[in-house]
This record gives C-alpha cells, structure tokens and sequence, in this order.
C-alpha cells in the first residue's frame, strides 16, 4: 500500500462489551475491545476496529511494538496526520 502512513500510540483495553476509541489517554489513544487478551484475540479485533475506523484493508495496519501490553504502537498505512485525529476524535465523540 503506498500513500501517507502515521505511527499512532494507543492503550488497548480486551474484554469490553463492546469495540470502541474511547478518546485521548495521555499522548496516545485509549481503545476498547471486547476480544479477551488471549491468543493474538484482541490484537486482532484491534487491526479490525483500525480498518473499521480509518476505511484501509486489515493488511495496512501493522501492531509494530507492544503485542503483549495494553501499550501498543500501531502503524497505518494510508491515512495522514489529520485523517487520523479528525476521525479518532469524531469516533470517540469528542470531536
């Protein structure tokens, strides 16, 4: 995929009732997912929420640091610097 990418910084929470950008949680973005944190389960519903929210293949999102933390470091190929705060922000009803 060619394009713009941006590096994003997000607390990821497993076992929500529901998937969701909850909003800012410090310098990152606090996510939910109601995938339990076993088996790659929430990482994996975390790449479905991203390509949800920012409309990319599954494919242009990368977990580049933090597969096993609630700290993750994500990047998504596609979308700018704007792209994703406009629609993080919209998403988390904050914008």
């Amino acid at each position: 995929m060619s394009g713009p990418s941006i590096r994003l910084r997000l607390r990821v929470s497993a076992g929500a009732s529901k998937s969701e950008v909850v909003g800012r949680h410090g310098d990152a973005w606090k996510v939910r997912v109601a995938a339990p944190a076993e088996g790659g389960k929430a990482n994996d519903a975390l790449v479905q929420l991203l390509a949800t929210t920012f409309d990319v293949p599954r494919s242009g999102i990368e977990i580049a640091s933090g597969h096993g933390s609630r700290d993750k470091s994500v990047v998504i190929q596609g979308v700018s610097d704007a792209d994703v705060a406009s629609r993080l922000a919209r998403t988390a009803g904050v914008g």
